[in-house]
This record gives structure tokens, C-alpha cells and sequence, in this order.
């Protein structure tokens, strides 16, 4: 699919809370923006060309060595066969076939989500090499995702083309506990440093997440162990001239105790809910906009008071997020271009046992973009865009703060028969740290068949966030964090049926990375740039069709990531990690898959100290067709109870049985 883009008394006192929005401020426009993108059709749009009709143009380029304008229509989620077109947006900004890039990228679609079944993001990410993940406790609560090694702030992450990761918080980073699955209609993940399309925090990669857009309506409910309850619903009308779309979901649980060494359960229950719109205005002009809403409460648990081990407490937080855009995109026959403005928000509040507030934060962040593509002959075409972005933040300990970054790119392509190359680059302007440049290319070869070798070499930057230039341990001399990337693999197929084989090569070298120590004027400690890091291994997936029906397959990865200043392994990074899955359907409605997840041991702390022993968790599960509409499905989630840690001292969850319907109208 071509989508145009690839975590109060909270503040107490007003004076700590004045923030300036840049575009219409106050707590008012929050809800005003969601209603108004949600509910004006003439003003908003969802999918800009789906995947069948993008496929249909790429393989006439193919064909013709020219490229052609893209279509416009609703994007409707279906399994594509392998001999049709991918489409992803997180290579180069636009609509591309995964055949046409050389860099690394996974999607997953609604299928294979829902075959998965469950809320939890960190089922389906699993199923993508690279990727380790590190949770303190049940779902809901902090979870990180780090890439081919990288620190899980280094991950961009959008929604709906959107920012969001919480611009109060001190790494700047997303947290996936505050992402159910139930809205999600495809997961691009790409594996790399990308700041030349995307600019800052796309060092590790970058994931889109796009929200679902269905025409007519489908719902489901499952409950299980632990009194956990997910339900999710998504409807849509209209036709290719105007589509509105909304979706939504409910999960809570009672759960388990945070801390591991706990006996009271730390329970969650959060709220989604998103809407897409899109009216052509003129058979080549298109009005649009997303929005979303998200708000969650989770139990944490503290540190004891003796040796500072997680230990149980009756602590709270609530997250509260909205995030949303609203623009114009134009289709002539050699020129495409798309204007928006988004925003994003998010609110943070932590309360002990007696309900008293301990900490509170709000980030928030508003952006002005263009990108377009100019098609030239000869299969050439020039990609270019800008942008401008506010950010700002406040919390209970630090006055309100803003700054304001600058960039524009250019990305020259070529696909011509079975080869594609694309080349670029990308100048960004930071208020406070001045310029940063990023170049990136890749090229990608087709031959014998269905074999291709890609190739990529990409920059990164992160630039500081606000509380680490401008909080009480704030260092305005920071400069951004840096990454360079390269990746050499040779492919066979694609991953979603037939014979499929990859095998990628990678590394990442990382330079003036922001961590927290203590020089003499600052005795209390501040931020730094004083850290190197280096990841580099392999990446090997296979997938086979082996009768009708049934699929096995399987991802590995060899991660070696290092702190280049001590010659240490960085902590709570895996050197092993895989899983290997099958799926079977019958031509009787009953479908039966199983997840098998190994990873290796790690080290928890930078010192390389404590280590975390390896793990195997096995999940298994079932579902039967009733009709055309109806459907039963269950799961055994780590079927051995398992015990096991991501972080030292946070407990993980045991066997867990499941079981739900899911209809569709």
C-alpha cells in the first residue's frame, strides 16, 4: 500500500504549564482537531493508492522502462501472493516495490496479524529478523525494541506517517506498551540507518505502522488468563472518490507483579481509537487527514528501599496521546506532491499508592511538511521534500522548554528492468546544534528467476532531545548522535508464500552518543557525548509452502553490538536470537499455527555483570470458519510456563489460555 508518510495537577502550577503551541495551543484544540479530522470528510483522507493499484504501475514500469502517475483509491487489506507487488513507504518516502529497493524492510500485513491473534505488538515485530525486545512487566508496561542493536530511542517510529514518540521523555524514544494491535492494518519495518529520507532518530531504522481502513465492519473479542479482556472493532464506507474509516480497541488485564520478586498483581487497561478520511476534490487534487487517540493506566511497581531491586508498590501511570495530520496531495501526470501539517502529544502522569501525583510530563511536537516526486524519462525520477518541526516539553521538575529543527532532501531514482538504484541526501538545521548532513543509497539487482542481491549504505542522526539540551541536567552544547550503515544481502521471493530466502550482512558504526556522567561545574551530573557503539552479524529467513495450505518458516540473527569505548557487549542485546513459525489452513475452515521464539543470554547492565540467561517460548494456536463472517479462535501463549527475564528483577508472563470470535459485515 502507498501511504504518504514508507508515549494537571499532572503540572500543577499554570506558570510550569505554558508551553506555546505553535499552531492553535491548549488543552481545547486537542479534542477540537480530533473531532474535526474525524468528521469533516471534505477535509481529510485516508489511504492515497492502494497496493493493487501501485502494483499494477510498477509492473508496467517494469515492462516499459517509464514510470507512470500513481492512482488513487482505498486501501482494502488482503494476503498478496508472492508474484504480486509489496509496497513500502519506509525506503525511500514513497510507494516502492520491496523488489525495487536494495535496503532491508519486513511487512506485515492485517492477516497476519490477526492470525497471531492477541494485542501484544512484540508477537508480530518477533517475526522480524534484527528485531530483540526488553519489557518490565506485563503488557502495558515499558517496552523497548531495539534494532540490529541499536538503543530503542534510535528507532524512528510513526504512525499514519505521524511522530510519536513522547518528546518529554529523557531518550526521546516510543514506548511499544502503549501500542495495541487491534488498530494496526500493516507494519513496515526497515532495517537501517535512513536519515536521508527521514532525518532525525532514524539510526537503528524505522517502523510505519498504518492504521486499519476497511470498508464495511468487523469486531472481535477474546478473553483469557489473568481476566484479560481485548476486543477491537474497525468500519468503513465510501468508494474511491470519498472514504471515511474508523477503528478501535479496548484491553485490560489484571495481570502479574511487575517485580519479580512481588506477590501483588500490577494490572493495565488501555483505550485506542483512529479515524481515516479522504475526499478527492478534483480528479487530481485530494483532501486528508488521520487521527488518533490513545489513553492507558498501568500499575508499576517501585525499588525496595534496602538494595533498590523492583519491589511491589501500588504506583500508577497514565499515559494519554493523540496524534493526527491533515493535508493536500496533488497527482499530475509527472509531478505528485503532498502538503500536511501533523501533530503529536503526549501526556504522562505518575501516582503513588495514596493517589498523590509523583511525577508529570507533557511533549509535544507540531510539524509543516512537503515531499513530492517529479518522474523524468528513462525510468528516472527525482524525490525531493522539506520540512519544519516544533517541539516542546514540561514536567514536574523542569520549566517549560521548546526548539525548532529545519531539513530538505533530494533522492535521485532509477529502475530499469531488474535494476533499481536510488541515491541522496538530506541537510537538517537544529536552533541549538546547527546543521547536520546525511547521505544514503541503495541498489537492488534481479536475476535468475525470482533472485535478487540488495545492497545500502545510509547515515543517521538523532538530535538531542529537549530534556537533554534543556532540563536541570540539560547540556546545550550536545551535538547529535551519528550512525553510518551498510548491508549486503541476496534474496529469493518474497516471505509471504512460495520458496523464500534471504540473507543479509550488516554494520552499523555509531559516534557521539549522549549518555549521563558528572564533570566538576556540574556535580549533580549532565548529559554528554561520550560514547561509541558498533553492531554488525547476519540476518538469514527461509520460508517454504510444504502442501497445499501449510507454511513453515523461520528468522535468525546474529547480532554482535559493543560499546566501542570499552570493548563491552551492550546491555540487554542478545547475540542469538530467532523464531520459527508454521501455519496451516484447510479447505474446511480450521487454521492451526505455532511460534517457537529462542534467544540467547545478555548482559542487563553496561558493565557486563549481570547476566540474563536465554529463554524458548512457545505459543500455539487454533481458529475454525463458521461461513463467510464468523470466526473461533484460540491460543496457549508460552506453553512450558517458562520463566524467564528480559530485564533482571521484572517478572515475565507465564501459560496463558485464550480464546475468542472474531465477525465480519
Amino acid at each position: 500500500m502507498y501511504r504518504w508518510q514508507a508515549g494537571t495537577e499532572s503540572i500543577q502550577a499554570s506558570s510550569r504549564h505554558e508551553r506555546r503551541s505553535f499552531v492553535i495551543g491548549g488543552i481545547v484544540y486537542k479534542y477540537l482537531f480530533l473531532l474535526t479530522a474525524s468528521a469533516v470528510p471534505a477535509a481529510v483522507h485516508a489511504q492515497t493508492a492502494s497496493e493493487e493499484a501501485l502494483a499494477e504501475i510498477i509492473e508496467r514500469q517494469d515492462a516499459e522502462g517509464e514510470p507512470e502517475p500513481v492512482g488513487e483509491e482505498v486501501y482494502v487489506q488482503t494476503r498478496q501472493p508472492a508474484s504480486e507487488s509489496v509496497i513500502t513507504v519506509t525506503a525511500n518516502g514513497l510507494g516502492t516495490d520491496l523488489r525495487n529497493t536494495g535496503q532491508s524492510i519486513t511487512v506485515i500485513d492485517r492477516e497476519e496479524i490477526e492470525t497471531l491473534q492477541g494485542a501484544d505488538p512484540a508477537n508480530a515485530l518477533a517475526r522480524v529478523p534484527g528485531l530483540s525486545f526488553s519489557r518490565s512487566g506485563p503488557v502495558g508496561t515499558v517496552t523497548s525494541v531495539n534494532v540490529r542493536g541499536a538503543n530503542a530511542d534510535q528507532l524512528l517510529v510513526l504512525v499514519d506517517g505521524v511522530r510519536v514518540a513522547d518528546q518529554a521523555s529523557p531518550s526521546g524514544g516510543f514506548d511499544f506498551g502503549n501500542l495495541l494491535l487491534g488498530t494496526a492494518g500493516k507494519i513496515d519495518v526497515l532495517r537501517g540507518s535512513n536519515s536521508t529520507i527521514w532525518g532525525s532518530e532514524a539510526v537503528g531504522g524505522v517502523v510505519d505502522i498504518s492504521t486499519r481502513t476497511e470498508r464495511g465492519m468487523t469486531g472481535s473479542v477474546e478473553y483469557g488468563a489473568r481476566d484479560t479482556l481485548f476486543a477491537s472493532a474497525a468500519a468503513g464506507t465510501g468508494d474511491d472518490d470519498v472514504f471515511f474509516g474508523l477503528t478501535s480497541s479496548w484491553y485490560e488485564t489484571d495481570g502479574f507483579s511487575a517485580a519479580a520478586s512481588g506477590t501483588e498483581a500490577d494490572g493495565s487497561q488501555q483505550f485506542a481509537i483512529g479515524s481515516t478520511a479522504f475526499v478527492n476534490l478534483t480528479p487530481s487534487l485530494e483532501a486528508f487527514a488521520h487521527a488518533n487517540f490513545a489513553e492507558g493506566e498501568v500499575e508499576i511497581d517501585g525499588f525496595s528501599s534496602t538494595d533498590f531491586s523492583p519491589a511491589d508498590s501500588d504506583d500508577m501511570q497514565k499515559t494519554t496521546r493523540y496524534w493526527g495530520d491533515v493535508g493536500l496531495a496533488y497527482y499530475g501526470n509527472d509531478l505528485t506532491l503532498r502538503a500536511a501539517y501533523s501533530l503529536s502529544d503526549t501526556e504522562r502522569s505518575n501516582r503513588d499508592g495514596d493517589g498523590a501525583e509523583t511525577f508529570g510530563s507533557d511533549g509535544h511536537s507540531e510539524r509543516l511538511s512537503l515531499r513530492g516526486e517529479y518522474r523524468l524519462l528513462g525510468g528516472l525520477s527525482l524525490a525531493f521534500g522539506g520540512d519544519h518541526e516544533w517541539t516542546s516539553f514540561v514536567t514536574s521538575f523542569d520549566n517549560a522548554a521548546e526548539t525548532e529543527i529545519s531539513g530538505a532532501y533530494a533522492q535521485l531514482g532509477w529502475v530499469m528492468g531488474n535494476l533499481a538504484a536510488h541515491a541522496g541526501a538530506r541537510v537538517d538545521d537544529h536552533e541549538l546544534f546547527g546543521s547536520q548532513t546525511s547521505f544514503g543509497g541503495d541498489l537492488s539487482y534481479g536475476f535468475a528467476g525470482d533472485w535478487r542481491v540488495r545492497a545500502s549504505v545510509g547515515e543517521g542522526f538523532k538530535a538531542p532531545t529537549l530534556y537533554q539540551l534543556l532540563s536541570f541536567y540539560g547540556n546545550e552544547d550536545l551535538q547529535p548522535e551519528e550512525s553510518t550503515s551498510f548491508d549486503l544481502g541476496v534474496e529469493n521471493g518474497q516471505r509471504e508464500s512460495g520458496l523464500h530466502l534471504a540473507l543479509t550482512g550488516f554494520r552499523r558504526d555509531s559516534d557521539n552518543l549522549i549518555g549521563f556522567g558528572f564533570i566538576a561545574d556540574r556535580p549533580s551530573g549532565v548529559y554528554l557525548n561520550t560514547a561509541q557503539a558498533r553492531a554488525q552479524g547476519i540476518e538469514a529467513e527461509a520460508g517454504i509452502d510444504l502442501a497445499p495450505g501449510l507454511r513453515l518458516a523461520g528468522i535468525y540473527s546474529y547480532v554482535e553490538a559493543e560499546d566501542r569505548m570499552t570493548g563491552l557487549d551492550l546491555a540487554r542485546r542478545p547475540d542469538h536470537f530467532g523464531t520459527i513459525y508454521a501455519d496451516w489452513e484447510s479447505s474446511f475452515g480450521l487454521g492451526l499455527g505455532a511460534d517457537l521464539r529462542i534467544v540467547g543470554p545478555s548482559w542487563d547492565n553496561a558493565a557486563n555483570t549481570n547476566r540474563l540467561a536465554g529463554y524458548e517460548l512457545l505459543d500455539v494456536r487454533a481458529s475454525f470458519g463458521i461461513g463467510d463472517s464468523l470466526e473461533l479462535f484460540g491460543r496457549v501463549e508460552n506453553v512450558f510456563d517458562t520463566e524467564y527475564q528480559t530485564v533482571a528483577g521484572y517478572g515475565t508472563a507465564g501459560r496463558g489460555v485464550f480464546g475468542g470470535i472474531r465477525a465480519k459485515m
